[in-house]
């Protein structure tokens, strides 16, 4: 899937270093190209990237604000990604950012995402959060806590519609591909299962300057599911300048 994608980036491709990807955690199946398609734009950035803040939502455990894990490291088949403990330990000074096993223990939106960014960047360090209930506010102060340079890179995990009929899928995804364009930070959870990070990640995009770039929309109907009943999937790209 990232051979396909980095194949079908525009050659020559001047596109600037994003700062931010939001991405799909369906099935690879499912929704892996479109997450592709994001992670393929990092290549270029193999050694500068050494730390990810990656957020999802809660899909086991209710969680007031945002959950931390209480391990040193997680663990794929493609090797052993230590957490940024330093970063942790900042973020636990804040009220909405709580520790939580419990929340992290079987969430699947953070893990998917794990060998993609073993297979695209080298070494880097992990700050991964589950988030809940939290506001468009609160999830922004924790990603300006760790804004950081060059080397931080932000990654919001979500689906978009779930279990619509093609069409209206296609329309609904639509209009919430056109909220976050439009820097709209009003995403619930029936336009996208990680509306909490996104709204926190447009939130920080103001503020800091980024524009979002739709790079794939599509649905599990486009892909390896049927027609019926549908999730829909979406890949975008925030960078602080004009990408391709």
């Amino acid at each position: 899937m990232l051979h396909e994608a980095a194949r079908d980036l525009p050659p020559g491709s001047t596109a600037p270093a994003p700062k931010a990807l939001v991405v799909p955690h369906a099935g690879y199946i499912y929704s892996g190209p479109t997450a592709a398609m994001a992670y393929a734009r990092l290549l270029p950035l193999r050694y500068t990237i050494r730390r990810v803040v990656l957020i999802g939502p809660a899909h086991r455990v209710p969680v007031r604000g945002l959950a931390l894990p209480d391990v040193q490291s997680f663990v794929t088949p493609l090797g052993r990604v230590e957490l940024d403990q330093p970063a942790m330990n900042k973020l636990q000074g804040l009220p909405q950012v709580v520790v939580s096993s419990a929340a992290h223990a079987q969430e699947h939106s953070l893990e998917v995402q794990l060998p993609f960014l073993q297979a695209v960047l080298d070494d880097f360090n992990l700050v991964p959060l589950v988030v809940g209930s939290a506001s468009p506010a609160e999830v922004a102060q924790v990603l300006d806590a760790v804004w950081g340079g060059d080397e931080t890179l932000i990654v919001i995990s979500s689906d978009l519609s779930h279990f619509l009929s093609y069409g209206e899928a296609q329309r609904v995804d639509r209009n919430t591909v056109d909220h976050i364009l439009g820097l709209q930070e009003d995403l619930g959870p029936e336009q996208a299962c990680g509306g909490a990070g996104i709204n926190g990640l447009i939130h920080a995009a103001r503020t800091h300057g980024l524009q979002p770039h739709l790079l794939q929309l599509c649905n599990s109907g486009d892909t390896a599911g049927d027609k019926a009943r549908v999730v829909g999937y979406a890949s975008f790209l925030f960078s602080a300048t004009e990408a391709e």
